[in-house]
């Protein structure tokens, strides 16, 4: 068996435009899905917290189910039976719909986990400041939003960094929501090439540039941000 092909480096480098193209797409989907999961989880965990029993109810729910569910099958969700089969688009051109539906799918998941991790901020705020806040004519939401919050995001921005490290390497598997990224691109070059281990340690440095200043990043934020107790 001739083992020489399995240390060839030189589809990395015929290839490399490619392989560049197909990370600068998984950086999109990142930071797209993180900003909307973001958006989604803080209106998640106001629900949770809300006087309201429905409110707090249908937040819990959400949570519950999406948190319980593989982020496959919510993709194929997306893809296949939203897209696909109810033709819900969102563009006629076929890469931007399936990238607006990955974008869906990871937002959607994520959001339950930053609902879960602002809930965990939520707790470490003192019932006096709330309190206090209600004594001074403030309305739920104006006490969330000026005091509650604040603090919560200051408190998580560590536990935030890991889940958007975990979304990095998530979109490794929006392949099933038919958009191409850096993942789809490595299985396509194994196709070409078959599996050599530079194509694999290639990819996988890759995605170490991308995670690995992240979580410094925000280690570094969130000391830098840390709430005096």
């Amino acid at each position: 068996m001739d083992t020489s092909s399995l240390f060839d480096f030189s589809p990395l480098v015929q290839e490399f435009d490619k392989i560049l193209l197909g990370f600068w797409a998984t950086i999109r989907l990142t930071l797209t899905s993180g900003l909307f999961a973001l958006i989604l989880g803080t209106i998640l965990v106001s629900m949770r917290v809300a006087p309201t029993p429905v409110l707090r109810w249908a937040g819990t729910a959400y949570v519950n189910v999406v948190r319980n569910t593989p982020l496959t099958l919510v993709l194929i969700l997306c893809a296949l039976g939203l897209s696909d089969t109810m033709q819900l688009t969102f563009s006629d051109q076929p890469a931007t719909n399936y990238f607006w539906w990955a974008v869906a799918g990871l937002s959607a998941y994520t959001a339950a986990f930053v609902c879960e991790a602002l809930r965990s901020g939520i707790n470490t705020v003192s019932v006096g400041q709330a309190e206090a806040a209600r004594a001074i004519g403030l309305t739920f939401v104006q006490s969330l939003r000026l005091i509650v919050l604040p603090q919560a995001f200051r408190s998580v921005i560590a536990p935030l960094g890991s889940l958007l490290i975990a979304l990095t390497k998530n979109t490794t598997i929006v392949t099933v929501a038919s958009y191409l990224d850096a993942a789809a691109q490595m299985k396509q070059m194994f196709d070409d090439f078959g599996g050599t281990i530079p194509i694999f340690l290639g990819f996988a440095f890759g995605y170490m540039v991308l995670t690995l200043p992240t979580g410094f990043f925000f280690g570094w934020l969130a000391k830098r941000l840390a709430v005096a107790r």
